[in-house]
């Protein structure tokens, strides 16, 4: 212990810059919505809790493959379209787009109407397609 506040105060430019970061990225991480959640774990919620996978990308990319289930709203109506989701308010909400960030903002929508369980697929659709996770075509 007594070497970590030496070292603190002997470098306490490098230890406040540390800080900063680390303050930086805990805001950033708390303004997403949705806890990340990797593939197999979205799998496991859709077989044990009867989750809901949300697919905000674009109708054109959703029937060139989508998560076999998945509903799919595009993020630019997610407002709009929102009465389509009430009834899985309670439910495990996994919501995914192409590669992550369009989810998270789809989140922060979700969030202040009652969702209770938001989750985000961690690398969105092309993760569960690394995963070799099976995709439907419509």
């Amino acid at each position: 212990m007594d070497k970590i506040i030496e070292f603190a105060s002997a470098h306490y430019l490098l230890v406040s810059a540390f800080s900063l970061l680390l303050a930086y990225f805990f805001a950033l991480e708390s303004r997403r919505a949705g806890t990340p959640v990797s593939p197999q774990q979205a799998t496991n919620l859709v077989n044990r809790e009867e989750g809901v996978i949300l697919d905000v990308r674009d109708t054109d990319e959703f029937r060139q493959g989508h998560i076999a289930g998945s509903i799919n709203i595009p993020s630019s109506q997610l407002v709009e379209r929102l009465a389509e989701l009430d009834k899985y308010k309670d439910k495990p909400l996994i919501i995914t787009c192409k590669g992550g960030p369009s989810a998270s903002a789809a989140g922060k929508i979700l969030k202040p109407k009652g969702f209770t369980r938001l989750m985000r697929l961690q690398g969105g659709v092309q993760a569960w397609r690394d995963e070799k996770l099976p995709v439907v075509k419509a």
